[in-house]
């Protein structure tokens, strides 16, 4: 029997094994891109006709331009060889092609890996790019002693194929269907700084659609100026790496690669061959792994992360939203939400007349071919290992700022519902004003170009006068195509300012009093001087930058940490030269935007000054401060924790190490297949980095990453890296883990002490301890924290709760009913509760019942009705109005007992800080405390910061025996009376999106659910 068995077995293994073999030479042999029929043009009158204008990109607009590209190419007019186009010898390799083998199983399966930097390609050469190749390229690589320009319209189309190279390499090339697409160049030196129009175009059934207009994707496009290719090609001396010996027609042989593809011939076991990924489709149609095929084919629809609600939350629809089901201006519905502009149009490249002011800005998909992780798709510096997953993650520059709420600052909806509540209801008398103020930081680098632009171009029409004009919340829609788009004239703004705040906002800035003496007078400061003038007008120094009025340097220089970086890449490419910059890692570089200084208006008058928002002030005054700016030393020097602010929300290590890493993704000479035509190491071999910092730049605005996560189509944006792709961690979900560490690591602890029960009371403090480096919230006014206190019995079951949530974040108490401060309005948006009474949970420093909640808030008010009575407007001023979420309609603080940090200064220290930065004692007493009584956690500063209260209970008030008790921390960036008084306040678009992410958002099972952020918690306290 045992021997009948092994024969048997050995007589399956050899049937195997003969299989095996032919299916190993079938493959060999077997070119998927092989056709029956040559591919080449048949119509030549077609071809002709459209000749001229491929060869001309920025004649036509780009959905235009597309679409006579995409028949140029259907119709193979770039293989007319009649027409003088010329083509390579053959399919030839862009790099090795590896075989490794299965050790881990019997008979293992050999595999191989393709290293080129495309797939194994055929390019064909228009005439004119051809003969400047052999006139100024010989065929041993050397470059003759004149050089002459590309000419204009000189294209090259880089077929791609299945690898390696000798799968097809012995096939007619015009019997092969390009199974990866074609990545293009067209010469158009008129048009970018570069001089080239680049693409990838697939032929039909390959997933290629025209870009413009956008498609539902919402990716960066796949063609147009100013593309990622330059990440590669401007390793290249003009660009391209072509030479004379690739093709047909004159001499020399093409590089060649390693290429261990014995194992497609060979009997390999039971198994036998195994084709390389990217042949397995029987239709050859299946792209390959090159990076333009992945960027192109990644996403075709932004996958949401994580499943939105179909129906809305009951309990949000009843209490914040059941205006919009009567008698709301607008119903969503029934009306379609509009959707934000797709990403795919957010693409402002640099012009061929290089930088100037009229060219101060450009949007992070020109940096993202550089500074994403994976864009060669060769090297993947600037990430690691998912420890959660086989991903990678991406902590690239661009992957950690685009998730961020810096990068969707220019499509938050929570910002533009704000902008439509001052436009339409709070402010509509100054809407210049009002737009102005806010799109300049939400939108800067739009706001900032339009007006460039309209100073320049009226400089001198009305002679001293700068005239700025005024950026207006439309622009921001502005797109080049589509319909019911007529934004043409301002498309450029309009990708500017939803870019939000962006790369060249930040590292274009110059402060202190030697950057300022340089570019005060630089025209593109002018309106930046105006805008300096209006907000800050009594402010001097670094204070006169506040409210995001900061000065910036040239547009041809870039501003980063480190010493001597590698210039030739980016002045090669957007003519722009890196250099260390003096602000870059001082905190004063983000105290700028976030010290908000605003005028106070009523009834379309100025009344006063007030700081919205202290968030540098605070850290100032804090132990975490530096006690430097970039002019110098500060009074009281260094706090006993000195961290900047990118120490915390830009980190550079962890555990003590720095993180080391390159800080960009190119062709370098010495890391990637050789290629002619480059520049030798010393211009593009880059060094790795020590103290490469994370752009992850976060706070705790969860509720935003949940909202672009779930809706990506309704905001516009892809959820997959542009680069990196399937092989990362998708970064919306990056920033999500982020804001969760920073949440449960950095920002505060919390402990139940002195527990004790009687038989008429049950008590216990709870001690909370900030571990910021600002106040606790900090940012806009209507963040809040807040503390749940619960009883629990034996069961572990709720028996007594101040600081309960229903599922829409209202705080409730033991009734359900909203406490006092929850809701600002009546459930149809008629009128105001109680206005004139301004309720609201006060300071406690004693909680004694379950309608009484500690929340950590900052809460201000109106100026006075029209009483006939003076008044006046500032932190010391008793409240006189009602409560308000209107920005510039401050006059007053009701409450501000938000977490102070550690070693918080009094106010005259504060005062001192205040004067040495420029600004007036209003910004030390701003930045103080409101309606905190004397509770003395607030009064001098404590060596942790913080807060600490009691809970005195009654007995009789809890329904059970009391066993054990729990407290938390939790968070709310937008709480329910902020949301109500966005849909009470305002009508259209920006409101309705809002509307409708607010009522689907499913936070069930995430760290937000019921919309409270959990911070911290004690977990379970026995009574003892």
């Amino acid at each position: 029997m045992m021997i009948k068995r092994v024969r048997r077995q050995f007589r399956r293994l050899m049937l195997v094994g003969v299989a095996c073999c032919i299916s190993g030479t079938a493959w060999a042999e077997a070119c998927l891109a092989f056709r029956d029929k040559p591919m080449v043009p048949t119509d030549q009158k077609l071809c002709q006709s459209l000749s001229a204008t491929v060869s001309d990109p920025s004649a036509l607009p780009l959905d235009e331009y597309e679409k006579a590209l995409s028949m140029f190419f259907d119709n193979w007019c770039h293989r007319n060889t009649e027409a003088g186009w010329v083509r390579d010898k053959y399919v030839r390799d862009t790099g090795p092609f590896t075989a490794s083998r299965d050790t881990t199983a019997i008979n293992g399966n050999w595999s191989g890996a393709y290293h080129g930097t495309h797939s194994p390609v055929v390019i064909w050469y228009s005439p004119d790019m051809v003969q400047w190749i052999a006139e100024n390229r010989g065929p041993d690589g050397t470059r003759s002693g004149t050089q002459t320009p590309i000419p204009a319209g000189a294209i090259m189309v880089k077929e791609m194929y299945p690898a390696p190279a000798s799968v097809c390499a012995k096939k007619d090339p015009l019997h092969l269907w390009p199974t990866s697409g074609a990545a293009i160049m067209v010469r158009d030196p008129d048009a970018s700084f570069d001089g080239w129009f680049w693409g990838w175009y697939g032929w039909p059934g390959s997933g290629w659609k025209v870009d413009w207009p956008a498609g539902e994707s919402n990716a960066p496009p796949g063609m147009g100026f100013g593309q990622y290719c330059v990440n590669c090609h401007g390793s290249a001396r003009d660009m391209t790496f072509a030479e004379l010996r690739n093709i047909e027609g004159h001499p020399g042989q093409p590089e060649v690669f390693l290429s261990q593809d014995f194992f497609n011939n060979q009997f390999l076991g039971t198994t036998g061959g195994v084709a390389p990924a990217d042949l397995k489709s029987a239709d050859g149609k299946t792209p390959a792994g090159d990076i333009h095929s992945l960027r192109a084919n990644a996403e075709p629809v932004p996958a949401p992360l994580g499943k939105a609600r179909s129906d809305g939350h009951e309990d949000m629809t009843a209490i914040l939203t059941a205006f919009a089901k009567n008698g709301s201006p607008f119903d969503y519905n029934f009306t379609p939400v509009r959707q934000m502009p797709s990403q795919t149009y957010d693409n402002v490249w640099m012009p061929s007349s290089g930088p100037s002011p009229h060219s101060q800005f450009m949007t992070s998909d020109q940096c993202a071919g550089c500074h994403d992780a994976g864009s060669t798709g060769l090297q993947f510096d600037m990430t690691m290992p998912d420890p959660l997953g086989k991903e990678l993650l991406n902590l690239s520059p661009y992957a950690t700022w685009r998730s961020s709420p810096m990068g969707l600052a220019g499509r938050d909806p929570i910002f533009f519902a704000q902008l439509a509540s001052e436009l339409q209801t709070f402010h509509s008398e100054k809407p210049d004003l009002v737009q102005n103020t806010c799109l300049g930081c939400h939108g800067i680098m739009g706001q900032r170009q339009f007006q460039i632009d309209q100073s320049l171009e009226h400089a001198g029409d009305t002679g001293s006068a700068v005239v700025c004009g005024d950026f207006q919340r439309s622009m921001v829609d502005a797109i080049p195509y589509g319909n019911g788009h007529d934004g043409g004239p301002h498309a450029s703004y309009g990708a500017l300012a939803r870019d939000g705040i962006s790369c060249m906002a930040c590292h274009q800035m110059v402060l202190g009093e030697e950057g300022t003496a340089k570019y005060k007078d630089a025209p593109q400061n002018a309106c930046v001087l105006e805008r300096q003038a209006q907000l800050n007008p009594n402010e001097t120094g670094f204070a006169k930058t506040f409210t995001g009025s900061f000065l910036v340097g040239d547009a041809d220089t870039l501003y980063g940490p480190f010493e001597t970086p590698k210039k030739h890449p980016m002045e090669y490419t957007l003519g722009i030269t890196p250099a260390k910059g003096k602000a870059i890692k001082t905190s004063e570089m983000c105290g700028t935007c976030h010290t908000v200084h605003l005028p106070v208006l009523k009834d379309g008058k100025q009344v006063g000054t007030v700081y919205e928002q202290t968030t540098y002030a605070e850290w100032a005054f804090s132990d975490f401060r530096t006690g430097y700016t970039v002019d110098g030393d500060l009074p009281l020097g260094p706090g006993k924790m000195a961290l900047s602010c990118q120490e915390c929300h830009m980190p550079s290590s962890e555990d003590g190490e720095k993180f080391r890493s390159k800080i960009a993704s190119i062709q370098e000479y010495s890391t990637f297949p050789a290629a002619a035509n480059t520049f030798g190491p010393d211009l593009i071999d880059l060094q790795p980095r020590k103290g490469f910092a994370r752009h992850t730049l976060v706070g705790l605005n969860l509720f935003l990453v949940e909202m672009f996560q779930q809706f990506p189509d309704i905001m516009g944006v892809p959820t997959a890296d542009p680069m990196l792709g399937a092989k990362g961690v998708d970064p919306l979900a990056y920033t999500e883990r982020a804001m969760i560490e920073q949440a449960r690591s950095d920002t505060a602890s919390i402990k139940v002490e002195n527990v004790s029960m009687t038989d008429e009371n049950l008590t216990a403090d709870v001690a909370i301890a900030s571990l910021t480096g600002h106040k606790f919230p900090s940012g806009v006014g209507f963040r809040r924290a807040f503390v749940t206190f619960e009883v629990l019995d034996a069961g572990n079951e709720v028996i007594w709760a101040s600081g309960r949530v229903n599922g829409a974040g209202v705080i409730v108490d033991e009734t359900d009913n909203p406490v006092d401060g929850e809701l600002w309005w009546d459930a149809q948006c008629k009128a105001r509760t109680a206005p004139e009474e301004r309720r609201h949970q006060p300071h406690y420093q004693t909680v004694v019942a379950q309608n009484q909640v500690q929340i950590y808030q900052e809460l201000v008010s109106t100026p006075p009705l029209d009483d006939g009575v003076p008044f006046s407007c500032g932190h010391n001023v008793a409240p006189k109005g009602q409560l308000t979420t209107s920005f510039l309609s401050i006059c007053a603080e009701v409450k501000d007992n938000r977490l102070p940090p550690a070693g918080y200064l009094g106010l005259d220290d504060r005062i001192e800080i205040a004067a040495a930065i420029g600004a007036g004692e209003d910004l030390a007493e701003d930045a103080g405390f409101t309606a905190i009584g004397d509770d003395p956690d607030y009064q001098k500063p404590t060596p942790t910061g913080g807060d600490k209260l009691t809970y005195a209970i009654d007995r009789s008030k809890i329904k059970g025996t009391p066993a054990s008790v729990r407290a938390k921390l939790s968070y709310q960036a937008t709480p329910p009376f902020y949301l109500q008084d966005r849909f009470c306040t305002a009508e259209g678009d920006d409101t309705e999106r809002l509307a409708y992410l607010v009522e689907h958002l499913n936070l069930d099972d995430t760290a937000a659910e019921n919309w409270a952020f959990e911070v911290v918690n004690t977990g379970i306290v026995a009574i003892k």
